[in-house]
């Protein structure tokens, strides 16, 4: 076995972490797995104490975060950046994949093509900002995963109910009016996955209904990584700091590939098979090349790109 310490950060070991548990082990490294319940950090304190594996944290050479909550895994990449320790992904990185709001803003800036997008905070400026965009708009909250409280809305009747819903049962993150403009895509869309400067492979996610989330019941099929496709992602990755990353795309019939949204913390279980590429693999060679890089140079520790 290696001698390379590697922390697997988790909120409980699912079938991705069972995968990449495995590849860890053909590669000859036995990372430490660390339960995010379990930890107890002085953060008035540094790295050089104990991780719940009753290793100093100090020790790792990079830490892979999977944690379900997406507020546990950032704080954990915070802590562990501040004290000059590697996570897959950075904090910073995650941070802007995490909200959907400056996820657009990075993209945008890099000139990547994605859904007009608008941002509102009262009731009268989100019904404006929707009927700017016209009917229909998807509603979407800034921070969320797997298509929860997605709204399709068809007309200002139902504008105005979704509106206060959130206005009144929501808290303060559900009082950002996030719209995008409803694209007429062909029964699928496209997650792409990014691992350091390659798309390793792509799926479609074809469903009847109008989210296509694998989560929700849409069917993955393969779909090829066009040097066009390649391009688009990497560079999209690139703008919001780069890592391990799952893209979702858009075909639009007027405008072609559009960026939706960008995963910090991807889910790949139902997209290896399709696709014939060993995604747990590709993942865990990315984290031990960092890892080695980080013995090799530790004071590139934070930087995982």
């Amino acid at each position: 076995m290696s001698d390379l310490r590697i922390a697997l950060l988790v909120t409980l070991v699912r079938p991705e972490e069972k995968l990449l548990i495995e590849a860890f082990q053909a590669r000859g490294v036995e990372p430490d797995i660390i339960l995010d319940r379990s930890v107890n950090i002085d953060l008035t304190a540094g790295a050089d104490q104990l991780a719940p594996s009753g290793v100093a944290w100090s020790a790792y050479a990079v830490a892979l975060e999977r944690c379900v909550s997406t507020s546990r895994g950032m704080y954990l990449q915070a802590i562990l950046n501040s004290w000059g320790i590697a996570t897959i992904n950075s904090y910073a990185t995650a941070a802007v994949c995490a909200d959907k709001l400056l996820t657009t803003l990075a993209l945008a800036q890099a000139g990547i093509p994605q859904p007009n997008t608008r941002a509102a905070f009262d009731e009268e400026s989100a019904i404006e900002a929707i009927e700017d965009l016209h009917y229909p708009v998807v509603l979407k909250p800034a921070t969320g995963s797997w298509g929860r409280l997605l709204a399709r809305v068809n007309d200002r009747a139902a504008a105005e109910a979704i509106i206060e819903h959130r206005l009144t049962l929501g808290g303060y993150a559900h009082h950002t009016f996030y719209a995008q403009e409803y694209v007429q895509k062909p029964g699928r869309d496209i997650r792409a996955f990014v691992v350091g400067d390659e798309t390793i492979c792509a799926i479609y996610r074809t469903s009847e209904h109008w989210i296509t989330n694998t989560a929700r019941g849409g069917a993955a099929s393969n779909c090829p990584v066009t040097p066009e496709l390649n391009d688009l992602c990497v560079r999209a990755a690139q703008a919001v700091g780069g890592g391990v990353l799952a893209l979702d795309l858009f075909e639009d019939p007027d405008r072609g590939l559009l960026l939706n949204e960008i995963n910090h913390t991807m889910e790949f279980r139902n997209s290896s098979k399709p696709t014939g590429v060993n995604i747990a693999g590709c993942l865990v060679n990315y984290a031990i090349n960092a890892a080695e890089n980080v013995v090799m140079s530790p004071e590139a520790a934070v930087s995982t790109r």
